[in-house]
This record gives structure tokens, C-alpha cells and sequence, in this order.
């Protein structure tokens, strides 16, 4: 029964989660509406609505995603949830839109024609689907149901009495004003404040005639205004990394053509002559691991045997809040462990002496307090040198820093060998559930989804959360299982043969030379002169951080204490500052500043960052069953949580 016969609400925010938040609203209202109740949606976004600011279909085809086409979904297929009025996942409606090419342009449709499942389709593309499927959600309105769109930026959202009841006042920047009942915030990426930096490298650049591009998604820079044929610096080796790659490249008139030649790699380059001469720079030296080439998500050979929802299940039944470096984390580097072992055993037998007794004392080893030695990855270790030839022996933190403990003569020694790796790792993707390393990498990208749902919402203690998962964990796991296809890193392999682009090292240390007017970077473990470039590119989206958001809205919640940032209490007892909102589960309701509970606003996506762990994809995964399929789920779950509460369900 809905709370009232009347409800408005605003959403801030039409990208993906807005437009979730939307479709469960109308399924729920279809699914129980008293006759005679009105429901009103204000959807309020400068960008329009269904595709959001990231996902145009405007933008450039060379901007991947990063899942595969079977992955995403704006609609929820959970039979425990109202019936959506309409939509398909994307992977059915690619299938549908194949056949008729129902508007489609000819660049989509030409994109349609080689997309299969487990490809990866553009950004653009997935923008489409969005758009079209918001589209069919509008042609199947309830009756009482208005969705009116509003292309403005909500700058306030002010408390008062609406209808009797307490609501908002949604100012726009275009100074219209909404009176609702409810607010959603799905705000989804957000600008944020340059740190210090990063501000002193932009006032270098406007001081001394550089060119400095801060973070930045990279469908908004204006990829003209980097120079042809000098050397450019990029900071960052992550995913938008190779949206810089292929717009300096690709998107200059180059080409990938299949290699020809003994040594030439997968792939070769042909320059059109415009690019930049690219210098790439990250923490770790490397860009992130490729993704393995699978038929799902997860490897089907993986079957979780240490971290599992019985395990999880236990620590709640003891009452126990379990801490990630003492609890959790054991338990996953079992797993990944075995994933390794085992397939190396079934994929290179000859790199073990006897590899059925290998197994067996390896799962003897690995079992939890099955033993009696105080450090069972010790007893592991002895089992593998037991058996396993030492150039197959698994180095598990080794896997995400592959130029650790290494030094080189020059900047040409370490191209080769970053190349060298690049090749590598782009084979044992192609190797899929063959390749032992990928499959450890697997375990972990398959845990990781179990940790989501272990880990949220004050699930393990807030120091663990810092130093333990947030710590070390999170750019562990994400440099071996978020990287990009494969193609990518046979890509920039090709373009590092062709001398388009080249690497500064490991700990790199960037400056300002104002009496040569230059950017520079030198690694200490490189033995080489600084890199010089005129050019400096922040190659990462502006930091999710509510406290250092450029949100007016967000800032006036801030300032008017109807929401504030979330606090978690370090090891050392230090109170730290977290990413996200602070709030109250379920639905997400955010904490006033006085602690009360803010009613009638809720948060979904990106800001909930100190609640839920791996906000940041937005496109969500169909569901399936078990424990790490869950986690995929949450987007959808919780705005199905949100539009209920709105109604009153």
C-alpha cells in the first residue's frame, strides 16, 4: 500500500543508477497501486537522460568497456523483485538490435556486426542501450505515473513541508525550484578539488606556457590540444590510461594490423605520422594485467573452497566481526593458491613431480587449523618446493608488481622488458583457464566479489577496513583483476616496438624545471636522464571522494549538516576521513551531522564508497547464483530498496 495517494520525487542524477532507481519505481507502482494515487518523477541531470554524463553515445567508439557484453544490465531479472514493465539486458538487446538495427546509426550498427557475447563493446554503444531502453520505459508509464526530465544541475536540496508532509526543495541552476516529497542522490562521477599537486603543477603550466590536462573523464579533454610529434608525459597506468593511448593513436589516423613478421608481437603498429611520442608512468611501472579470455565472468574451472558463504556464515554465527588481514584474507590467498597449483598440475604436469601426491599435500596443507605449524603458508611453502620446479613456483604479491626489486641501465632496458611482459601477459590471457597465473588471478577476482558482500555495511571492524582492504588490498587486487582486454596490451606493446611509446619506471617523482619550462619524471630503480615534456597528462577520473567534491549540492547537504562524511577509527585510534557518505542501511539513508537519520533522502552509486567496497561499476551483472554473482546484483537490489521505501511497500 503506498503512503500516500500523491508522490513526488526528484531524481538527481540520469545515468545508469538514476535510470534503475526509475524503472523500479514504475515496476513497483504497476506491480500495487491503490486506484486514484499519482506518482510524479522529477529526473534532473545537464547531461541527458538514460546514458548520464559517462555513457553518451556521442563519444568516441575507441573508449571500451570493461566488461564483456554478457555482463551488463539495466534490468534486474531477480524474480524476488517486482516485474520490470520492459528492457532486456544489453547482451539481448545487442542480439535484437543485430537483426533490426532499430535506431541505429551506421557507426553502431557496423559495431553490432563483429560484437558478440563476450566481446567488449564501446562506451557509445552501451549509451545506446541506455537511451533506448529508458526510451521503452517511458512508453510503458502506469497509469497516475508523470516522469517529467529537467537538463539542470540541482545546486540545493532545502527541507520542507510538502503536502503536509516533510520533503524538499530541489533549487536547479536554471532557477526552477521542486517541491518533493523524496530525493534520491544518484550522482554517479562527480568533479572533485585538485590535490596540492596537482594545483601546482596547473599554475606551472598556465605560468610557464605548458599544457597540463588534470584528471579528467576522458570523454570531456580535448584531445587536439595535445601536441603531434613531441613527447608527452601520462601519469597513470590504469584503465583510462588506454583511453589516452588509443585517442593519441588510433584516433589520429594509426593502425593495428595483424603482426607479419618473426618477433614482431600479436600485433603491429602503422604511425600515421601524428602522434605524440607517449611516456607512460605509474606506481608500479606496468599497466594492470589484462583480463583472461573466458566464457563468463568468472573462470568456470574456479570453485571456491576456502572462502566461502559457509565460511562467512560461521563468522556470524560466533558473533564475530571478522578484521580482512586476520580472517579474510587467509582464507582468499587459499584459494588463489590452489586455483594456481591446481591448474598448473592439470595444464604443465611436468613442472611437478608427482602431481597427484603434490595435490594432496597441498590441500592438506591449506587446510584451516588442520595443522600444527604457527605459519601454514610455511608449510605450504615447504609442499611446493617439495614438488614444483622453481621457475613455476606461484609469488602471489609478485604477480602485481612485475619490475619489484629490479634495477635497469637504461630507459631502453626497461622498454624491453615492460614489453616483453606486455606480450606475456597477453598470452596467458589467450590461454584462458589453461594459464595458471590467470587462474589465481581469477580466485581473487571471483573472492573479491564474495568480500563485497562480506565487508559492507560495517561488516569487518573500520581499522581493518583502512589498512587491511582499503590499505593494501584494493590496488592489490585491482592492478591483477580490472585491467583491460587483452587487445589493449597487445596494443601498446605494438605502439612501445614502434617507439610511439616508451615507460619512466617504477616510483616515479614528477617536478617542474620552470628555467627550462619543462615537466619532469625519473624513476630511482631506472638509470637514466628525467624524461622532459612540455605536455603533462593525468591519465585517472577526479578522485571519488565526497570531502573534496565539486557537488554544490553536495556542498550545501555538507554545509547544512543534512549529510556528512563518513569517520572510521584507525588502528592508532586516529579518527580518519573516509570517500563516502556517511549513512544507514536499508535503504541508504545518509547521517545528518548531528547523527539523526536525514528522511526522505537516499543515496545510490559512487557516493556510497565507505559502505559498500567497489562502488565505481556502474554497469551491474545478471543475475546468477552464489555468493560472488550477489555482489553484482547491489546496484540494482538497492534501488529497488529505495523505490520501495518511496512507496511505502
Amino acid at each position: 500500500m503506498a503512503k500516500s495517494q500523491s508522490n513526488r520525487v526528484a531524481l538527481v542524477g540520469a545515468g545508469p543508477r538514476g535510470t534503475s532507481v526509475l524503472e523500479r519505481l514504475l515496476a513497483n507502482w504497476a506491480a500495487e497501486t491503490p486506484e486514484g494515487s499519482t506518482l510524479r518523477v522529477d529526473v534532473v541531470d545537464p547531461y541527458p537522460a538514460g546514458s548520464g554524463h559517462v555513457w553518451q553515445p556521442e563519444q568516441s567508439r575507441l573508449y571500451l568497456m570493461n566488461t564483456q557484453s554478457f555482463y551488463p544490465t539495466l534490468i534486474p531479472e531477480d524474480p524476488e523483485l517486482a516485474p520490470p514493465l520492459t528492457g532486456t539486458s544489453f547482451d539481448q538487446w545487442r542480439e535484437a538490435r543485430r537483426r533490426d538495427g532499430q535506431g541505429l546509426n551506421d557507426a553502431e550498427k557496423a559495431e553490432l556486426a563483429t560484437l558478440e557475447s563476450h566481446d567488449f563493446p564501446s562506451r557509445a554503444l552501451y549509451g545506446r542501450y541506455l537511451r533506448q531502453t529508458l526510451k521503452a520505459l517511458l512508453g510503458q508509464l502506469p497509469d497516475g505515473v508523470e516522469v517529467t526530465f529537467h537538463e539542470a544541475l540541482a545546486v540545493a536540496a532545502r527541507p520542507v513541508k510538502h503536502e503536509g508532509k516533510d520533503g524538499f526543495d530541489v533549487e536547479l541552476d536554471n532557477g526552477e525550484t521542486l517541491t518533493v516529497g523524496s530525493v534520491v542522490l544518484a550522482l554517479g562521477h562527480i568533479g572533485s578539488r585538485l590535490n596540492p599537486e596537482q594545483r601546482s603543477f596547473k599554475s606551472a603550466a598556465e605560468e610557464q606556457g605548458l599544457t597540463y590536462f588534470p584528471p579528467a573523464p576522458p570523454a570531456d579533454v580535448d584531445w587536439q590540444a595535445v601536441p603531434d610529434n613531441e613527447p608527452v608525459l601520462v601519469r597513470g597506468m590504469g584503465l583510462n590510461f588506454f583511453d589516452v593511448m588509443g585517442q593519441l593513436t588510433e584516433g589520429r589516423g594509426g593502425k593495428f594490423v595483424e603482426g607479419g613478421s618473426p618477433g614482431a608481437g600479436v600485433l603491429e603498429y602503422r604511425a600515421s605520422g601524428r602522434e605524440p611520442k607517449i611516456i607512460a608512468a605509474s606506481r608500479r611501472g606496468t599497466p594492470y594485467r589484462a583480463k583472461a579470455g573466458l566464457a563468463g565472468y568468472y573462470p568456470s574451472s574456479i570453485t571456491m573452497r576456502y572462502l566461502t558463504e559457509d565460511a562467512v556464515d560461521r563468522f556470524r554465527a560466533a558473533g564475530i566481526q571478522p578484521g580482512f588481514d586476520h580472517d579474510l584474507w587467509p582464507l582468499l590467498h587459499r584459494d588463489a593458491l590452489w586455483a594456481y597449483y591446481s591448474t598448473l598440475a592439470r595444464s604443465q604436469p611436468a613442472a611437478i613431480k608427482d602431481p597427484a601426491q603434490f595435490l594432496a599435500d597441498l590441500e592438506d596443507a591449506l587446510q584451516p587449523h588442520a595443522h600444527t605449524t604457527a605459519n601454514w603458508e610455511i608449510e605450504v611453502g615447504n609442499v611446493v618446493e617439495k614438488h614444483v620446479v622453481t621457475s613455476r613456483r606461484l609469488n602471489l604479491r609478485g604477480l602485481a608488481a612485475p619490475l619489484a626489486g629490479r634495477t635497469f641501465a637504461s630507459r631502453g632496458e626497461l622498454d624491453a622488458v615492460i614489453t616483453a611482459y606486455l606480450d606475456d601477459d597477453a598470452r596467458r590471457s589467450a590461454l584462458g583457464e589453461a594459464d595458471p597465473v590467470k587462474m589465481a588471478i581469477g580466485a581473487l577476482h571471483t573472492g573479491r566479489a564474495i568480500l563485497k558482500s562480506v565487508v559492507a555495511d560495517g561488516g569487518i571492524t573500520d581499522e581493518s577496513w583502512l589498512a587491511g582492504l582499503r590499505g593494501w588490498f584494493e590496488s592489490f587486487v585491482e592492478g591483477l583483476a580490472s585491467g583491460a582486454p587483452a587487445l589493449r596490451s597487445e596494443q601498446l606493446a605494438a605502439l612501445a616496438r614502434a617507439g610511439v611509446v616508451s615507460f619512466v619506471g617504477p616510483d616515479p617523482k614528477f617536478s617542474v624545471d620552470r628555467s627550462a619550462k619543462v615537466f619532469r619524471a625519473v624513476s630511482p630503480w631506472v638509470h637514466d636522464a628525467p624524461v622532459e615534456a612540455r605536455t603533462l597528462i593525468e591519465a585517472m577520473s577526479p578522485a571519488n571522494r565526497v570531502g573534496i567534491n565539486l557537488s554544490p549540492l553536495l556542498e550545501q547537504l555538507m554545509a547544512d549538516g543534512l549529510v556528512r562524511t563518513k569517520i572510521m577509527m584507525s588502528v592508532e585510534g586516529t579518527p580518519m576521513q573516509t570517500t563516502g557518505l556517511d549513512v544507514e542501511p536499508h535503504p541508504y539513508r545518509p547521517l545528518a551531522a548531528n547523527g539523526s537519520i536525514t528522511g526522505n533522502l537516499y543515496v545510490l552509486g559512487l557516493q556510497l564508497s565507505a559502505s559498500q567496497w567497489g562502488t565505481a561499476i556502474a554497469a551491474e551483472a545478471r543475475p546468477r547464483t552464489g555468493p560472488a554473482y550477489a555482489s553484482g546484483q547491489r546496484t540494482l537490489r538497492d534501488a529497488d530498496e529505495i523505490a520501495r521505501s518511496i512507496l511505502g511497500r
